[in-house]
This record gives structure tokens, C-alpha cells and sequence, in this order.
């Protein structure tokens, strides 16, 4: 199970990593507004919850690639 883990969460962390890095270099932090509010954050603040967005969808698609890559019951062909 450990293993499973990590073979999700390393690679989702590199590719936030690299998607953090591409998404704010285009937008900067006090440009961002949720629903026309602009939240008075400092930036590193929206950087870190940037970053652990970024890894929580990239570890969703992690996870959805491992459930469909194990094999699983044996269905007669239609």
C-alpha cells in the first residue's frame, strides 16, 4: 500500500511542481480573484495553496490511472 502511495504522490508532486511554475510565471498572485473578491493574501500564501492544488488534481489523476491500469474481474467478450 505504501508503495501504491508513493507511486502516486511523487510523480503528481513533480508535475505541480512543474504546472505551479508554468501557471505563475503567466499569472501573477495579486492579479487572481475568486468570484470578483480578491483575497488580501500575502503572495507566498497563494503560491502554497497553489502548489497543493496543483498536487491534489495531478494525484487525482494519478490515482485514476493506477485503478485502471490493475486488472480486474474477467468479463466474457459481448
Amino acid at each position: 500500500m505504501l508503495r501504491l502511495a508513493l507511486v502516486v504522490l511523487w510523480p503528481s508532486f513533480l508535475v505541480a511542481t512543474v504546472a505551479e511554475g508554468f501557471f505563475f510565471s503567466l499569472f501573477d498572485p495579486h492579479d487572481l480573484s475568486i468570484s470578483g473578491i480578491h483575497p488580501e493574501l500575502p503572495p507566498i500564501a497563494v503560491y502554497t495553496a497553489g502548489f497543493f492544488f496543483f498536487w491534489a488534481f495531478c494525484s487525482l489523476a494519478s490515482m485514476l490511472t493506477c485503478y485502471l491500469v490493475l486488472p480486474g474481474p474477467r468479463r466474457p467478450p459481448l
